[in-house]
């Protein structure tokens, strides 16, 4: 059954970190796993969720953005009140872009009262995860919270790249800190903390107030991790929802892939054997635009000739239009309309849609961007001082990635 409630999808990230990959396009329009853009696990999520009216937040280099979610999210009907609608920024307010968060949503207060919903989810486009939004609208609810968070214990390494909490014996939010230096550790775990997953269900009404009061404030930077749950938590009741697996209890699969090495390895971890998140469960779809493409091709099987000359793919992820033209994959994402020819190789790496690898290239360790030809007997991460002598970004694993640079013919000279 559809939920009353509304869903918001903040999706206006920058993602620097993420560069080259959003030189062009916005973080949550970086593609994932062959298939898949980041912002299809939360569209997704919301959809499997019953939520299926969904407001979408955008502002940095949004056209990539807007022109997926017109192709694959365009099939709700809104006769029945089911929509994906995008909300690009408007200045109805003033005359500046969104300085936060709770800005963005505060920019955007008319059109959300409009929606006359109970209550207001509020989402992160960037991360990678499945999740059901109607357990948390439900404990929400029987809480009779102010406001809920989604959370599951990350190390306190990394929780100081989010908002961590302490709760009470309850579960209600008794301390919050954003982007901590020092993470409150969990009574029962001293090597983690509990982080906050910026996912936020709040009573309708005390959000807009909330964001009233807070856009009148001075010196707020108008945030939800920042400004608003930490003035609220000794005020209201903000209750935690934590994030665990339905089977096992346990914490479940959440990515934030703002960096490239967490890009790159929630992207490897598809192509495991067991991976955490899998993408074949049929009962928690996760919907994309598919392009009309045939499937995949493998050919040339010479394995006599000297060196071989075969076309394959193992411990790999190969996706519709592909050709494997004598070329060979290993533990690798080769997106829609890649083509691998004779005697090439890719080892470790993700490549974007309508990739050419030439003949006799070698590729490892790699990210290579949508369209980028590879001339051939080219190298890519196997040294990375020639690497970035050819412009290519390095990660601090050492991945090298390559932006949508066209051919790299002129490099191969």
């Amino acid at each position: 059954m559809m939920r009353r409630d509304v869903a918001l999808i903040l999706a206006g990230g920058k993602g620097s970190r993420l560069e080259p990959l959003t030189r062009d396009r916005a973080k949550p329009a970086v593609p994932f796993g062959g298939s898949y853009r980041i912002i299809d696990f939360t569209l997704s999520n919301c959809l499997n969720s019953g939520l299926r009216r969904i407001l979408v937040f955008t502002q940095y280099k949004a056209a990539s953005l807007d022109r997926h979610i017109n192709q694959a999210w365009r099939f709700l009907c809104r006769e029945l009140d089911e929509y994906v609608d995008i909300l690009s920024p408007q200045q109805r307010l003033d005359e500046q872009w969104y300085q936060g968060t709770a800005d963005a949503v505060y920019q955007n207060i008319y059109s959300i009262e409009k929606t006359r919903a109970d209550n207001v989810l509020i989402l992160s486009g960037d991360h990678i995860y499945k999740m059901d939004y109607s357990e948390m609208l439900d404990r929400h609810v029987e809480a009779s919270a102010s406001v809920s968070i989604a959370c599951l214990p990350v190390s306190l390494e990394e929780g100081r790249q989010f908002g961590v909490m302490s709760v009470d014996d309850c579960g209600r939010v008794i301390d919050f800190q954003e982007k901590p230096a020092k993470p409150q550790p969990l009574p029962n775990d001293p090597t983690k903390c509990l982080a906050s997953m910026g996912v936020y269900a709040f009573q309708s009404d005390f959000l807009y107030e909330e964001l009233c009061r807070d856009a009148t404030l001075r010196g707020s930077s108008h945030d939800f991790g920042k400004d608003i749950i930490p003035r609220i938590i000794h005020e209201h009741h903000v209750q935690a929802f934590p994030f665990q697996d339905k089977n096992t209890g346990e914490s479940a699969y959440w990515r934030d892939v703002g960096t490239i090495d967490s890009y790159y390895a929630a992207n490897m971890d598809l192509i495991s054997v067991d991976p955490q998140l899998n993408l074949y469960d049929q009962s928690w779809p996760i919907r994309s635009y598919q392009p009309l493409l045939p499937p995949p091709k493998f050919v040339f099987a010479q394995k006599k000739q000297s060196p071989p000359r075969v076309g394959e793919a193992i411990d790999s992820l190969v996706c519709t239009g592909s050709i494997l033209s004598g070329g060979r994959a290993e533990g690798s994402i080769i997106s829609s309309n890649v083509r691998i020819n004779s005697w090439a190789t890719v080892e470790n790496s993700i490549l974007f849609d309508n990739v050419i690898v030439g003949r006799h290239a070698h590729i490892r360790n790699a990210i290579i961007d949508k369209g980028v030809v590879i001339p051939e007997h080219f190298r890519i991460g196997f040294d990375q001082n020639e690497d970035r002598r050819n412009g290519f970004t390095i990660s601090e694993n050492g991945i090298a990635v390559i932006g949508k640079i066209g051919s790299l013919a002129e490099l191969s000279t």
